[in-house]
């Protein structure tokens, strides 16, 4: 398993995953349009941002995004935000996951980050386990505001 950031080719690999999720059916589509064209130039030109992906014999089998940010608090530390982690659906139960989480960790790790973060939606139990098995608390209360 190889662990590198996105390139454009990538992209339709990318939408396949969000699409292919009980959550993204509702709210992502499974081809490749401007929108995302326009959101894999903005996060790729950003250097604070990164699309990971999980390759499998030059095959696409999963992805995240992580933000930095940069924070007064914990004494002016940056932090990982981890966002949209997504296995392909045949290769889900296998580790992969659990590698690829362990991967971005430690890339955060020797970014000199003080703490990894990510919400997860409240109907994700599987996903709960899952984060908690790897270290992660449930120590606060995310709330968001959708505006479309």
């Amino acid at each position: 398993m190889v662990f590198r950031e996105a390139v454009r080719a990538d992209l339709p690999a990318i939408v396949a995953l969000l699409a292919d999720d009980v959550l993204g059916k509702a709210r992502d589509h499974a081809v490749v349009d401007s929108a995302y064209e326009q959101a894999f130039a903005d996060i790729d030109a950003d250097p604070r941002n990164l699309l990971v992906v999980a390759e499998d014999d030059a095959d696409v089998v999963a992805f995240l995004q992580v933000t930095y940010i940069p924070g007064l608090g914990r004494h002016g530390a940056e932090r990982a935000l981890v966002e949209s982690v997504r296995v392909r659906s045949d290769r889900r139960g296998q580790g992969l996951g659990a590698q690829l989480m362990t991967w971005v960790i430690e890339q955060a790790r020797q970014r000199g980050c003080a703490l990894v973060q990510l919400t997860t939606d409240k109907s994700r139990l599987d996903a709960h386990r899952f984060y908690a098995r790897l270290g992660f608390v449930s120590s606060h209360e995310g709330m968001k505001l959708s505006l479309r």
